[in-house]
């Protein structure tokens, strides 16, 4: 097999290794997570994914558009806020309801999905924007031409991976605490996270035969990122009174994977 196809198949395959291991705690752990290391937990994730956003992302777009001259900011303004709105697009349509939210409504369009079924949706909304983050970036590399390295795209796999084990247990341990069985709470985490590979390889085969809008690309999966954690992973990580722990743990997860980009890149 080709080492780009192979080194590219790593690469998808990283980010699952991370929420495995996450879900994997539920076998660790009793009962539901402390709302302190949840907060903790999703500001750190926030933190990496705002970083890729900008480094992994939105940077690349302005390099590759660099040809523009003074322009060169249209296709990543662009990019992202069509990136913007899929999200909100699937956050209205698509029926979920956020892990640890209070108010039992979920949103999207009405339906008869169990409690369960609807928590697993709305981490699906979440990990798209992941899937297609990777496979953007991937896209790039295997098409050449471009200023993506294969020291960057391993930093945002790499990135994407240490984000998602927090995740993982965020998600296995509230379906634990739910009712479920430990084996059925890890399959449901590891579920979650299939959708990142599946949404990479699939971006990676659209992206391929579009590589002159790659700077579109990529900003349009880092406004795809940004939209979740301004709308889900922010509220999260402040709930409640002295939310000092979910800002430095995004401060930690932005700069972890700000050095990641760089020093790999």
């Amino acid at each position: 097999m080709d080492a780009s196809v192979t080194r590219t198949f790593i690469g998808l395959a990283i980010p699952l290794s991370g929420t495995t291991a996450g879900a994997a705690m539920v076998f660790l752990m009793r009962g539901r997570l402390n709302h302190t290391v949840d907060r903790a937990l999703t500001g750190f994730a926030a933190g990496v994914m705002v970083a890729a956003s900008v480094w992994s992302l939105i940077v690349p777009a302005i390099e590759e558009s660099s040809g523009m001259g003074r322009l060169a900011w249209v296709p990543a303004f662009v990019g992202f806020w069509l990136g913007i709105l899929f999200l909100l697009l699937l956050d209205s349509l698509l029926p979920h309801l956020h892990l640890g939210e209070k108010d039992d409504r979920p949103e999207g369009l009405k339906s008869n999905l169990q409690r369960k079924t609807l928590m697993l949706l709305a981490v699906t909304i979440h990990n798209i924007p992941e899937g297609m983050a990777v496979g953007v970036v991937y896209a790039g590399l295997l098409s050449g031409g471009t200023g993506l390295t294969a020291a960057g795209a391993l930093a945002l796999s790499v990135g994407i991976a240490i984000q998602n084990f927090p995740e993982g247990a965020i998600i296995s341990m509230p379906l634990r605490a739910e009712g479920s069985s430990r084996t059925r709470a890890f399959l449901g985490g590891f579920l979650s996270g299939v959708v990142e590979p599946a949404g990479a390889l699939l971006t990676i085969l659209a992206a391929r035969q579009l590589v002159p809008l790659m700077p579109y690309l990529l900003s349009f999966a880092a406004g795809a990122m940004v939209y979740v954690v301004v709308e889900e992973l922010i509220p999260e990580m402040s709930e409640g009174e002295h939310s000092n722990v979910g800002v430095l743990a995004f401060a930690l997860g932005f700069t972890l994977m700000m050095a990641l980009d760089v020093g790999l890149g």
